[in-house]
């Protein structure tokens, strides 16, 4: 029996309380979807600066009228004491998605950045401190390895950050290292590699590359690449993610605790065979993808030009086993992907 499998079977014969932050978005909906089908209590918080209300009615459907009744719903933002100490009241975990993500956005506003994801994870580990969560389980990033440029990353390599984005999730990790040092809190990081999956917004100027790539394909609108292709990521398919913090939450071994752990594949795609992968798929039936190519612009300021993780850290401690590859991520995904953005209009320059 996988990790997995024994994990599900002790949630189901002792359900618990989860508080998931930013359940409004991408990551967070998938957390509450998967706690929901298990038959565990949910609170969900978010402010919706970035997450939607369409994202919880997908949830909604999927679970049906009595899983959802095991969901109670706080609007909210992180950054507000009071607000995070009403979500953590009878909470057994924390699932700390809430953050300002994108590398360009902290560029253009650091403090933004710095308010939402370094004072909002603060405000929220306090909280949890107060009530006794048992565990606090937090979105970390690959960004932390900035210059390091030895593949594939391990956890205790990091480089110089490039970004404000990148300074923030390492700040986050050396808060939560201080909580357990002083207050004998129960954290964990997860350190993910460019997640990608149903629900994410192919919209905005900080769009993730993959739904915004397949969102332009499909309305035949331009490609652009940062760099010349070459550039690499650890495409991480959202269940993936899903595995890791619920197995993070609930880990039994007591090494796996104060840690930081890669969650990815283990797996090196090039932009340029990324463009291939989503073009091959999308093109039967649409001819103009036949001939359809990339534009090339200079590469991006704060980007990480190589990624790719050593997951040996999160098999061992945490029983981590990544289901699904970049591709079999791909082909599970797209048909949610050309459902909903055929109906949408084109984003504005797919670009990463």
């Amino acid at each position: 029996m996988s990790a997995t499998e024994e994990l599900k079977e002790r949630l189901a014969s002792s359900p618990a309380t989860w508080l998931v932050t930013g359940v409004a978005g991408f990551i967070g909906s998938h957390l509450a979807d998967e706690l929901l089908r298990l038959d565990q209590r949910v609170i969900g918080l978010d402010n919706l600066s970035t997450g939607t209300l369409e994202n919880l009615a997908q949830v909604r459907e999927g679970v049906g009228p009595r899983r959802w009744a095991g969901f109670t719903w706080i609007k909210g933002d992180i950054r507000d004491a009071a607000t995070c100490r009403q979500a953590v009241q009878g909470v057994d975990y924390v699932l700390h998605q809430a953050a300002l993500g994108s590398v360009p956005r902290s560029l253009e506003d650091p403090k933004l950045a710095n308010d939402n994801n370094v004072n909002g994870c603060v405000t929220m580990l306090w909280a949890a401190r107060e009530s006794g969560v048992k565990r606090f389980v937090f979105a970390s990033s690959c960004s932390v390895y900035g210059d390091e440029a030895a593949l594939p990353q391990v956890e205790h390599r990091i480089g110089r950050c490039l970004s404000p984005y990148a300074v923030t999730k390492r700040v986050n990790e050396l808060y939560a290292e201080v909580f357990g040092r002083c207050y004998g809190m129960e954290t964990i990081a997860l350190r993910y590699f460019n997640v990608f999956g149903p629900r994410q917004d192919p919209n905005g100027a900080y769009a993730a590359v993959i739904p915004k790539w397949i969102a332009a394909m499909l309305h035949n609108e331009s490609v652009q690449i940062h760099g010349d292709g070459s550039t690499t990521r650890d495409f991480c398919y959202v269940a993936n993610v899903v595995q890791a913090n619920l197995l993070a939450a609930a880990a039994q071994n007591p090494e796996a605790l104060g840690q930081q752990y890669n969650i990815a594949v283990g797996g090196e795609t090039t932009l340029k065979a990324l463009f291939e992968m989503l073009r091959q798929r999308l093109a039967p039936g649409r001819p103009y993808l036949d001939e359809f190519r990339p534009h090339y612009a200079e590469f991006r300021p704060g980007d990480i030009l190589h990624s790719r993780a050593d997951i040996t850290k999160a098999r061992r401690l945490l029983g981590y086993q990544p289901t699904h590859s970049a591709a079999q991520g791909l082909d599970e995904a797209l048909e949610w992907y050309v459902k909903e953005f055929s109906s949408r209009p084109a984003p504005a320059g797919a670009i990463l």
